[in-house]
């Protein structure tokens, strides 16, 4: 499909078929017509109708149309004819492969309401002049307390010891064990990895580091860098914090595990594939780690009934939710907007 130069505002469009995928919709009715610059989110991303229709307002305005889709929907065919003549987007997680951005001759900025950017063909949108902005920084704080709250529940087994008590049962002897003194790992010293480390040196951890880049402002807190294998085999309290790349696919998998002490438990809430599930079922079954508490998985939830960790003991399994703050979404759609008003002052490029 030939796309239309970055920043064509307006364009006569005359749609020649023979140059689309064969798998991308056809739609006569934009046919002929002057195009104006079109935002379209794709989803709400938590966008109430009335701000919608504020943002719609101000838009107008500038000529410019805002459409707005009050629904998540992932599939495939929906989101092409969403997206088509859309000259920017708005999307959180939902996949954006070749096959979906080829489809849409328009496209000049997807404005990210993210962290993560790896649901999204970015090589494609680099080679056809795409720019992708992410919501960076929006969820820092909300991803790290429920950081600091998976450790709380998985070391005190709060979890657990409420489905117990609701069933007639008392903690039965149990003892847990507490932040204050143990020695954190923290996989990944980006913004959310520095932040909770803070946090669980405020509660009286002590904290090691490991990242691709050691960064000054974490040595400045306290953090002290170690090899990965040197933190797995010291940390008590695992947290993984590294985006998901080719080098981190697996960056825990079954033979880092062997490093870690059988008393130790580790947290995920940076992006599922970082760590090899068969491998962490196996390793709390085995005893070789005493729990884990997981955010993210390969997909996104609902998951199959056979997940490994279903079965494993004392796991804890929630669906996405470390993000999921009001506070957090309220300030992502600020963010989204910024970066969609600074590349139309072409302040991103």
């Amino acid at each position: 499909m030939k796309r239309f130069h970055p920043f064509v505002l307006n364009c006569k469009i005359t749609r020649n078929y023979d140059d689309e995928p064969k798998n991308c919709l056809k739609n006569d009715t934009f046919a002929y017509k002057i195009k104006k610059m079109k935002i379209v989110a794709v989803e709400p991303i938590g966008i109430s109708p009335e701000k919608a229709e504020f943002f719609k307002t101000e838009y107008t305005k500038q000529g410019i149309d805002f459409i707005y889709y009050p629904d998540r929907n992932e599939d495939p065919n929906e989101l092409k004819k969403r997206m088509f003549d859309a000259d920017i987007v708005i999307i959180s997680n939902i996949p954006l492969p070749e096959d979906i951005l080829k489809c849409c001759p328009f496209l000049k900025m997807i404005s990210v309401a993210f962290t993560g950017l790896d649901h999204i063909d970015l090589k494609y949108c680099k080679e056809n002049h795409i720019v992708v902005k992410n919501a960076a920084g929006y969820a820092t704080s909300g991803v790290a307390e429920l950081a600091i709250g998976l450790m709380l529940d998985i070391l005190r087994h709060i979890t657990f010891l409420d489905h117990n008590t609701r069933n007639g049962g008392t903690r039965n002897n149990f003892l847990g064990r507490q932040i204050k003194g143990k020695t954190v790992g923290i996989v990944g010293t980006g913004a959310i990895g520095l932040e909770t480390a803070r946090l669980a040196m405020a509660f009286g951890a002590t904290v090691l580091g490991w990242s691709r880049t050691e960064r000054e402002e974490a040595k400045a807190i306290g953090i002290q860098y170690v090899p990965l294998d040197d933190l797995l085999a010291k940390a008590d309290i695992i947290s993984l914090h590294t985006p998901l790349t080719d080098e981190t696919f697996h960056l825990i998998n079954e033979e880092k595990l062997s490093f870690c002490k059988p008393n130790a438990v580790i947290i995920n809430t940076a992006r599922g594939n970082v760590i090899d599930m068969n491998g962490l079922a196996k390793a709390l079954q085995n005893g070789a780690l005493a729990g884990a508490a997981i955010d993210v998985f390969e997909k996104e939830p609902p998951l199959p009934l056979d997940h490994p960790l279903f079965q494993a003991p004392n796991c804890i399994v929630v669906p996405h939710i470390a993000y999921a703050t009001q506070e957090a979404f309220e300030d992502r759609i600020k963010i989204v907007i910024q970066n969609i008003n600074l590349f139309l002052n072409n302040s991103i490029i």
